[in-house]
């Protein structure tokens, strides 16, 4: 008995081609907006537009602090403490950095939907599993032994 395989779609590597023009132009934009973020929220702290938690003058002396005493001396939160503190000028620029590690879950996000569409289930299962994989890792939940 001869095993049949069958010649691939012709619309298939277009279908690959936008779906990979599709992620990329999602990375080039979150990317963008991440930059654009770090450098407003920079200059806002060094600016003084926003009163920062640790004065700027204070920063040469803790920077040489191991981590765990910076955040003793400081009061640093740990984890996702940060996000409570985005109105002070020195942790509103971790919103920029937050942006841009996120980029990548937005970009198989809509890679996901449009494999969803197109009625790939599994290839959009397998981009939903690395949104989950970002995710976990962002969340602290897993230390890898640290």
């Amino acid at each position: 008995m001869a095993v049949r395989t069958e010649a691939p779609r012709a619309a298939e590597p277009d279908r690959i081609a936008e779906q990979q023009e599709t992620y990329a132009a999602w990375l080039t934009a979150g990317t963008r907006l991440g930059l654009a973020l770090l450098v407003a929220t920079f200059l806002a702290y060094v600016l003084g537009l926003l009163a920062p938690r640790v004065p700027i003058e204070q920063l040469p002396r803790l920077w040489i602090l191991p981590a765990h005493e910076f955040r003793n001396a400081t009061g640093a939160p740990s984890g996702w403490g940060w996000i409570a503190l985005l109105g002070r000028g020195d942790y509103l620029t971790y919103s920029g950095i937050a942006v841009l590690g996120l980029t990548s879950a937005a970009c198989f996000g809509r890679v996901a939907a449009a494999l969803f569409a197109h009625g790939e289930r599994l290839f959009a299962a397998i981009a939903l599993a690395q949104i989950a994989v970002i995710l976990l890792a962002a969340s602290g939940l897993v230390s890898g032994g640290h």
